[in-house]
C-alpha cells in the first residue's frame, strides 16, 4: 500500500513517552516504518516534510527524519496542481501546511494518509478523497486485522 506520514507522525518517537497514547502510537509508527523497510508498503515523500524537518531544531532529529528520504518511493515536488489543492483544502478549514500535506498524498495517490493530529484526521475524513488514520488505525489497516 502506498503511505503517507506526515511530520507529526514522524516526530511521535521524540515526544514524551510517558503518556500511554504516545507511546503506543510511536510503536504502531515504528512497526508501519519497518514494513516500509521490508517493502511491504511504500512511502511518499514531500516538499512540505523536507520544509519543515528542516526547521528542527535538534540535527539527530532531522537526520533520522531525513532518511526516510532515501527509503520513499515517490517524492512530491512543488508545483502550481500542488499549490492549487492545498489551497481547496485550506478552504475546508485545513491549516497551510497540512493542505500541503494532504495535497501531496493526493498528488501521489496515495491510499492512506497517517497523522497523529485528529483535528486534521476528521477534516480529511470529511473532505472524502483520502483515506486517513491514526497510527494504530493505520497499522490495523496494513496488517488486515479485521476481516469486514
Amino acid at each position: 500500500m502506498l503511505i503517507y506520514l506526515d511530520l507529526c507522525c514522524f516526530n511521535r518517537p521524540f515526544d514524551d513517552q510517558t503518556q500511554s497514547r504516545i507511546r503506543l502510537e510511536t510503536e504502531a509508527k515504528l512497526i508501519i516504518q519497518q514494513h516500509v523497510r521490508d517493502g511491504r508498503h511504500q512511502l511518499v515523500w514531500s516538499h512540505i516534510l523536507e520544509y519543515e524537518n528542516s526547521l528542527n531544531p535538534f540535527l539527530d532529529r532531522r537526520i533520522s527524519i531525513s532518511d526516510w528520504r532515501k527509503l520513499s518511493v515517490i517524492k512530491i515536488t512543488h508545483s502550481d496542481k500542488l499549490v492549487n489543492l492545498s489551497r481547496d483544502l485550506i478552504k475546508l478549514g485545513i491549516k497551510e501546511h497540512d493542505a500541503l500535506h494532504v495535497a501531496a498524498a493526493l498528488t501521489a495517490n496515495a491510499e492512506l494518509f497517517i497523522t497523529t493530529d485528529d483535528r486534521l484526521a476528521r477534516k480529511i475524513k470529511t473532505h472524502g478523497q483520502l483515506r486517513c488514520a491514526l497510527p494504530w488505525d493505520a497499522l490495523a489497516c496494513l496488517e488486515n486485522w479485521y476481516e469486514n
